[in-house]
């Protein structure tokens, strides 16, 4: 009989618990098998007492234990039913107690027909049972935006036919683009994200949303419950153009204004510039046939005025010329009264002065005497024998001298 050879183990033996440890180690350090996205069917779906929730994906030919823990179940609107297919996002991770290693969820999206819609549908409900559809709170489009964000993929047909149409509208309005994957498990946390960003650009007056057409469920991120709030929550108004034609996702009922694809969006954002130059023009004649016409009235008012205010100011020179002229007969008449009254009180006063005169007692066949000083002689004390004094008469005048005084 032939010995049984064994192999011989690379490492010493290890426990149980070592080898379970070493595995998860593994898993653990697995950038892949941190953050992954399964497709499959829901099967043995259990809500339990605690809070968790335990169900299985099922494959074509594998399984996969699931579970989601109770801090995570709040975010779900809709749960999926058994059988139905759902996208589970989350981390993979052993279980050392039942050694089996095991998806922990962190969201369940369902993307089959019938539950993607009842999950819409429950969601729909719920959001706008809180407002967040409310026509009050739609904001009006910027007439003439300056700046304007465009939410979408960088590399898809969203963003060729936006930027098209802007170049034959409206070159001269300012495009930003803030890049998010627009499809896939990634794509509702990644457009949430640009649009908080896309609000905050200094200068940006309108965002739109986008994404080119394709089939239902690569639309289905749209209808994501971090989507339609990050609409709503923008600061500046949104408008979607996602290509689909027939139904409306929830980040259109969210939107300030939604259209059916990216170029029916950009035609409704960006102004035409022909049209606007034709508004422009037509203004112009309007004001200037209007201005005309208020000039005519204006000329023909300013006639009537005219006319009107000759009159006016006759009426008024006429009214002034009769009181100046009163007022000229008037000042005519005091002036001679006063003339008069003048002459006669200097009469009176030469008479008065006539009869004070010194020459008027002189006729009377008085004289006056002088000494040589020029001093009136009033007494016979103030001159002495031998003085010159000058005697005035009534006509002409004669000097002496002092021969003797008499006192």
């Amino acid at each position: 009989m032939r010995d049984r050879v064994f192999p011989t183990p690379l490492s010493p033996a290890q426990t149980v618990d070592e080898l379970s440890n070493a595995i998860k180690a593994v898993i653990i350090g697995s950038s892949l098998l941190r953050n992954v996205a399964v497709r499959g069917e829901i099967q043995n779906f259990k809500r339990h007492g605690s809070g968790h929730v335990y169900f299985t994906i099922a494959g074509n030919e594998s399984k996969l234990a699931s579970v989601m823990f109770r801090s995570y179940v709040s975010v779900v609107t809709a749960w999926p039913q058994d059988g139905d297919e759902a996208l589970v996002t989350g981390s993979v991770d052993v279980y050392p107690k039942g050694g089996t290693y095991q998806l922990y969820a962190t969201s369940i999206m369902p993307i089959g027909l019938g539950a993607q819609q009842r999950a819409k549908e429950a969601l729909r409900a719920a959001l706008e049972r809180e407002g967040l559809f409310d026509v009050r709170h739609k904001r009006p489009l910027p007439k003439y935006p300056s700046k304007v964000a465009v939410v979408t993929s960088p590399t898809g047909a969203a963003l060729r036919d936006i930027l098209e149409v802007s170049s034959k509208r409206a070159p001269f309005i300012d495009i930003v683009l803030v890049p998010a994957t627009v499809q896939g498990f990634e794509a509702p946390g990644q457009v949430a994200r640009a649009l908080s960003l896309a609000g905050r650009i200094p200068g940006v007056n309108c965002v739109i949303l986008a994404r080119g057409g394709g089939a239902k469920d690569d639309l289905s991120p749209f209808d994501d419950e971090r989507i339609a709030r990050a609409v709503r929550s923008c600061p500046i108004p949104v408008v979607t153009g996602v290509g689909h034609q027939i139904d409306s996702s929830l980040a259109d009922l969210a939107a300030d204004t939604a259209q059916p694809t990216p170029s029916a969006a950009a035609e409704i954002v960006f102004p035409d510039i022909n049209e606007t130059l034709g508004i422009l023009s037509s203004s112009r004649d309007v004001i200037r046939s209007a201005s005309l016409r208020r000039l005519e009235a204006s000329v023909s008012l300013s006639e009537k005025n005219r006319d009107k205010l000759l009159r006016e100011i006759n009426i008024v020179l006429e009214a002034g010329e009769y009181r100046l002229l009163d007022a000229a007969r008037e000042i005519e008449l005091r002036f001679v009264n006063s003339i008069e009254k003048r002459e006669s009180f200097l009469s009176q006063a030469a008479s008065t002065l006539d009869a004070l005169s010194p020459l008027a007692v002189l006729g009377r066949g008085f004289s006056i005497c002088s000494d040589a000083n020029g001093r009136a002689v009033k007494d016979a004390s103030s001159v002495k024998r031998g003085d010159r004094v000058s005697i005035r008469f009534h006509t002409g005048s004669a000097e002496a001298d002092i021969a003797s005084v008499k006192i």
